[in-house]
């Protein structure tokens, strides 16, 4: 419980509670190389897929899958860390820059949170990100990827 609170304390600087109107996506056009329009990042179900260079595969105890999604329209940031949910704002700045702030996440304890801890912190680190088709790449500077995420559209 202590590395919960201490976890917490660490990750996130607020705590706000929001809600938030998920809607489908209907388009499933996509390019076939890296590009600058945030159009790509927004409105969609990214599902986290490799965290720091390791494959993500669903953990018993898990409530959700992770998944971060961005809302345009109020620069909104939302998603699940397999246990909690999260939420903030970013803001998108030129050559693919990020910044994600305000940060916040509900408190639940659940079984297999590494991924979930390993995730909330490497949002921490994100400055810029590459959309690849359906393939969404959070960096830190130069680095090798921190996070890579596959598109899931609902029908």
């Amino acid at each position: 419980m202590n590395q919960l609170i201490a976890f917490i304390g660490l990750a996130f600087i607020t705590m706000n509670i929001s809600c938030i109107n998920h809607k489908p996506i209907a388009d499933k056009s996509s390019p076939t190389s890296a590009h600058s329009d945030s159009s790509l990042l927004t409105e969609k179900y990214w599902k986290l897929v490799e965290l720091n260079g390791t494959s993500v595969a669903w953990k018993e105890g898990w409530v959700h899958e992770p998944q971060i999604t961005f809302q345009s329209s109020d620069h909104r940031v939302h998603g699940n860390g397999g246990c909690n949910t999260f939420f903030g704002t970013y803001q998108i700045g030129s050559g693919n820059s990020i910044h994600l702030s305000q940060m916040g996440a509900t408190m639940m304890a659940c079984p297999n949170m590494e991924t979930e801890t390993a995730f909330l912190q490497t949002l921490e680190k994100v400055d810029n990100y590459t959309v690849i088709g359906d393939t969404l790449i959070l960096n830190k500077a130069r680095m090798a990827p921190l996070a890579r995420f596959i598109a899931v559209y609902m029908e």
